[in-house]
């Protein structure tokens, strides 16, 4: 190939190309994601505990409420909590549910909201009531249709509160179910997490999950709360943490004990659709979290298709060398991931997870463009 005089090895460019951004990828793998692979947890000289407001908002939740408030109520924290249930114009029976699990439980607390917040859609209104409404400087966030591992959630979280921090982020998995869908649905949370959290433990923390995620009462009024992004429907976790987290203030808890767990959608449209909503506040992350995540993204989404261009016209040999360095990395990173978050099931699924990668983006990438509806979630 002749290119303004300068005569071109198409098959060496296109190996070149494939050589290249299999490099970002290794970077990204050993750069980033190596540290929560290789992640070990502070050794506690002594277990602190500290008073703790744990929040759970609800809209017509009721099911989910009696399957998974009990979880939290049940927890062994020796320390003050207290429970807050915000219920946010709810028509179904979650008020009673409520009230009949306060019988036993004298910690819960029940906010019941009856008019609609105008002008802030989605979750942030009720979720504001509820932190104002909290006794306790440390809150810990969750959602109705999610469940604690372990009775010692609320103790292995607060613990990472160490000095200075004051935003704990942590894994929100899915059940175990059987079927393609359940996989798919927990490699990709998997991933998200494996993000994520080794940016935050390089200094660079973006987001979390309001599945498991926890922050200082004070720091949220410090910002004003979610005033700076109530005109959006979703990013009442994602986008507050992206905005108020770095490298001083964040710290991670990935103890088995430490996990929510959830329950997967059950069909692939469902999915869809809950991806799609999720996706749409990326576009108002920090410029360098954007181009990091964006990056990473472009080099998974054409590594696969610069492969097969790289054995069909250059050296099948060379090609195949390549991919090998590559996929031991992935292996060796994902599989201590794995064993870390508790989904070392998926190790067996690795190959094929990483190919389907190129056509996850394929379905996925339209939501970055798409503008958030106004919902609850």
């Amino acid at each position: 190939m002749d290119f303004f005089g300068w005569k071109i090895d198409l098959g060496l460019l296109i190996f070149s190309v494939f050589a290249f951004i299999t490099l970002i990828q290794l970077v990204y793998h050993w750069l980033f994601f190596s540290r929560l692979a290789f992640f070990k947890s502070a050794d506690q000289s002594r277990s602190q505990t500290q008073p703790v407001s744990v929040i759970v908002c609800a809209r017509d939740e009721a099911a989910n409420l009696a399957t998974n408030l009990p979880g939290i109520l049940v927890q062994t924290y020796p320390t003050t909590h207290e429970v807050i249930v915000v219920n946010d114009n709810s028509v179904d029976e979650s008020k009673y549910v409520i009230a009949e699990l306060q019988k036993s439980f004298k910690n819960l607390q029940h906010v019941e909201l009856k008019h609609e917040a105008k002008g802030i859609p989605g979750k942030k209104y009720p979720l504001s009531i509820g932190i104002k409404e909290a006794k306790h400087e440390v809150l810990l966030l969750t959602d109705s249709d999610c469940v604690p591992a372990s009775e010692f959630w609320i103790q292995k979280m607060q613990e990472a509160y160490t000095n200075g921090v004051e935003v704990v982020l942590g894994y929100g998995a899915y059940h175990k179910k059987p079927g393609l869908l359940n996989k798919l649905i927990r490699f990709e949370t998997f991933q998200s997490a494996l993000q994520f959290l080794s940016f935050a433990l390089a200094g660079l923390p973006y987001m979390g999950v309001g599945r498991n995620l926890s922050y200082k009462k004070g720091l949220f009024f410090q910002v004003k709360g979610f005033s700076s992004l109530n005109h959006i429907p979703s990013g009442d976790d994602d986008l507050f943490i992206n905005k108020v987290a770095n490298k001083k203030n964040t710290a991670i808890v990935i103890h088995p004990d430490a996990i929510t767990l959830s329950e997967p959608k059950k069909t692939f449209g469902d999915w869809i659709k809950q991806k799609n909503r999720h996706y749409t506040t990326a576009k108002y992350y920090k410029r360098v979290h954007k181009f990091l995540l964006g990056l990473f993204s472009f080099s998974q989404f054409f590594f696969y298709p610069a492969l097969a261009a790289a054995i069909i016209f250059y050296d099948w040999r060379f090609a195949l060398g390549v991919f090998a360095i590559r996929m031991i990395s992935v292996y060796i990173i994902y599989s201590k991931s794995f064993k870390k978050l508790n989904e070392s099931d998926l190790s067996g699924w690795l190959l094929f997870f990483d190919i389907w990668q190129f056509f996850y983006y394929l379905i996925f990438t339209p939501a970055l463009l798409k503008k958030p509806k106004r919902t609850w979630h």
